[in-house]
């Protein structure tokens, strides 16, 4: 049975990993919201509260299933997110829906298509990337190497980290994303597939004790 207490032993190194993949930007207005596919509603919710505070005059949810959304999200995970949005009150023609992308690279670029194909593309110079709390990072770092154009900042629902792990319900799943996002700050750029940014050691070394606790589910193949 899951548990939402995070293990003591571990609380440390977690909040470590909590706090450096949050980007902490402060919201201010931009031309189009962009939230990311997932298992968290809170991605929904959050982009419809910013909405109604004028942060963004239009929408993008981008996603469509993983393995571990299909049961929650059968119609996809943008599809759903749009009729959460609509639930809190954003307008259903504000809301673009990109029904197709399985990764965060797809999920900017599937956005940019998108907008190109409804002929907003040219008028985008700002965005604001709507995720879990512990992908702002990563999206933020292949968003500016897959759309440098444009200013990017990143937000996610403000929770608090045992707050966050009550609403997943899970704490072993949590750590576990938390891992494996961190690991991707250093792997994507040497792949080519995000910007580098500076890990300190603090972190990477909260990163290997994690690794070495077993919380290895989200980690890519070395």
């Amino acid at each position: 049975m899951p548990t939402t207490t995070l293990p003591p032993q571990h609380r440390s190194d977690v909040e470590i990993l909590w706090n450096y993949n949050q980007l902490h930007h402060e919201p201010h207005p931009v031309d189009v919201g962009i939230g990311l596919g997932g298992h968290d509603f809170g991605v929904a919710t959050y982009t419809a509260d910013l909405y109604r505070a004028g942060t963004f005059p239009l929408i993008v949810f981008t996603g469509a299933n993983a393995p571990t959304t299909v049961d929650r999200f059968p119609r996809g995970e943008a599809v759903h997110f749009r009729e959460r949005a609509i639930d809190l009150g954003v307008p259903a023609d504000a809301i673009l829906v990109e029904p197709n992308a399985t990764n965060t690279g797809e999920n900017i670029d599937f956005t940019r298509a998108l907008l190109k194909e409804r002929g907003y593309l040219d008028s985008i110079k700002s965005v604001m990337l709507i995720s879990r709390p512990y992908q702002q990072r990563r999206s933020y770092a292949i968003c500016r190497k897959r759309w440098p154009e444009v200013e990017v900042i990143c937000g996610s629902l403000p929770l608090a980290l045992d707050d966050y792990v009550a609403s997943i319900g899970d704490a072993e799943r949590v750590i576990n994303m938390l891992v494996g996002d961190t690991q991707r700050i250093w792997v994507y750029p040497a792949k080519g597939w995000a910007i580098e940014q500076d890990v300190p050691e603090a972190v990477r070394n909260a990163y290997s004790r994690l690794v070495d606790a077993g919380f290895t589910r989200r980690l890519l193949p070395a």
